[in-house]
Parts: C-alpha cells; sequence; structure tokens
C-alpha cells in the first residue's frame, strides 16, 4: 500500500515537472528571460530527483533477506541524502548566480522580460504549491522521508518561481537587479530545506530515539495494560520511516511463565496497534520488587 502511493505520486510529478519544465523553457526562450530558464532547469532537475525517489523507495519496501535480517528501510534515508546534495547544489547555483550578477554591475545590459515570461512564472508558482502539499500529504501518510524530500524539493521550485516572478516584474518596471537580488534570498530557503532534509535522514540511519511526545504516548500504553506493574527500561529507535522498540516491564514475581508471557504478549500487541509505524517490538519481563 505504501509502496502504492509513493509511486503514484512520484509518477504524478515526473509527468507534471516535465511538462512545466518545457513550457517554462519555451517562455523563457521565447521572452528573452534568463530568470525563466534558469527556473525550467530547476524544474528539470525535479524530475532526476523524483526517480531518486522512486528508487529508493522501491530498494526500502524490499522484504528482509539473508544478508539484510532488518529489512531495507534506511536505503530510503540514503535517497533523501542524495536529495538534500541536489537540492543543496541547486540552492548554490542559484545564489552564486545572483550574487555574480549584483557584482558585475551592468544591469543596463540586461534583456527586458516579455509578458509571457510573467505569466509562466504565476502558473509556475501555482503548479509547484499543488505539488508541494499534495506529495507531503502522502508524505505524512506513509510516514515517507524520501517523498518528503521530494515535497520540500517541489516547494524550492515555487519559490524560485516567485523570484523569477519578482525579477521579472522589477525588470519590466526598470529594476532589474531586483532577479539577483531574489535569487540570492531564495537560495537560502533551499539550503535550509537541504539541511532539514539532510538531518532527518541522518538521524534515521544512526538509530536516534522517538520523540518525547511518542514516548510518553508509549509509557501510557504500556501502563494501562493489564498485569503491568511498572516499566523498567523503554527504549525506541528510528530505522529508516519504522521504529524499534525494547521494553523492560515489571510484573508480579508469583505469577507463572504462561502468566507473565501473556502480560508480554498484551504490550506487544498494544504497541504495534496504537503505533502503526513500529516494526518490531521486544518486551522483556521482570520480577516487580517494589
Amino acid at each position: 500500500m505504501e509502496k502504492k502511493i509513493a509511486m503514484k505520486v512520484s509518477t504524478v510529478s515526473i509527468i507534471v515537472n516535465m511538462v512545466l519544465s518545457l513550457l517554462k523553457l519555451l517562455a523563457g526562450l521565447i521572452a528573452s528571460s534568463g530568470a525563466m530558464v534558469s527556473d525550467a532547469v530547476h524544474s528539470a532537475s525535479d524530475v532526476f530527483s523524483t526517480i531518486i525517489v522512486m528508487i529508493g523507495v522501491q530498494v526500502s519496501g524490499r522484504q528482509s533477506d539473508k544478508d539484510h535480517q532488518y529489512g531495507h528501510e534506511r536505503l530510503e534515508c540514503v535517497a533523501s541524502i542524495v536529495l538534500a546534495v541536489i537540492l543543496c547544489i541547486t540552492g548554490c547555483g542559484i545564489g552564486y548566480k545572483g550574487i555574480r550578477t549584483i557584482l558585475d554591475g551592468h544591469y543596463e545590459e540586461l534583456a527586458i522580460p516579455g509578458i509571457l515570461a510573467l505569466a509562466a512564472a504565476v502558473l509556475s508558482i501555482i503548479v509547484k504549491e499543488w505539488m508541494f502539499w499534495y506529495t507531503r500529504a502522502a508524505a505524512k501518510k506513509i510516514n515517507s522521508g524520501a517523498l518528503m524530500a521530494d515535497a520540500w524539493h517541489h516547494r524550492s521550485d515555487s519559490l524560485s518561481s516567485v523570484g523569477a516572478l519578482i525579477g521579472i516584474f522589477g525588470s519590466r518596471m526598470g529594476y532589474p537587479v531586483l532577479d539577483s537580488a531574489a535569487s540570492v534570498v531564495i537560495s537560502i530557503f533551499i539550503m535550509k530545506a537541504a539541511y532539514d532534509i539532510f538531518k532527518d535522514a541522518v538521524d534515521k540511519m544512526v538509530d536516534k530515539a522517538c520523540d518525547d511526545e511518542t514516548i510518553e504516548r508509549m509509557r501510557q500504553v504500556i501502563h494501562s495494560q493489564s498485569g503491568v506493574l511498572g516499566i523498567d527500561v523503554l527504549r525506541t529507535r528510528l530505522f529508516g520511516n519504522k521504529i524499534y522498540v525494547d521494553i523492560e516491564i515489571a510484573a508480579d514475581g508469583g505469577q507463572t511463565l504462561n502468566e507473565t508471557h501473556a502480560v508480554a504478549e498484551c504490550v506487544h500487541h498494544a504497541i504495534e496497534e496504537h503505533f502503526p509505524n513500529v516494526k518490531h517490538c521486544m518486551v522483556h519481563v521482570n520480577p516487580y520488587r517494589g
């Protein structure tokens, strides 16, 4: 189910980006807008990034095997890191080009873009914002870091189009330097998004624990199970988009092995029922010591 959703969203993303890139490229060339041509190249990079997402989701969804007994979920993190690098390089490129144009100072040599470029920028903002929210919703639904990274790539393209819109409008109003200034600001937002994506992927690869709110909810679920007299240990670790949980509960030491085993099973099933992202839950029972 998760893989099916990811593949559907990614296919839509590729088709939309290919059509949008072509339209923006034509508009940029016809209307003599360097900003729109650059924006078209940025959109084209989304096609490549989405293909990486599809590969990451496909590989990470493979079943466990002899050499990978805990599954392949972390490979999706690798896809997210690759996307973060692409996003960072894109941001650096946009920023560098903007700074170079500002320092160059020959603003009078810049061509005045036509109205077609302005219309293309508006269309791009609308389409890319829709793609951001569409992809983001799917990423949250299946808890996919790679898909969420792709969503932010759509947002970066939308911001790039905002910069192009400001630059084109400013050029037509007699202030061509606004194009370059907006590009520099946009590049900072893009690189910030790249950093957030990279950090999230690395956290999931180095066994970072769940957030405090999730752990507290787990404690409440465990305490609510019949026969649980206390929690001695509760450890969590992120494994790609899944969660591994290790629990040590305290139970009545006078119970039989079958009875304490039943308590442990209740805790195990309750955790997996309340937290769908939990892939593995290990429950150990200690005698209650007061």
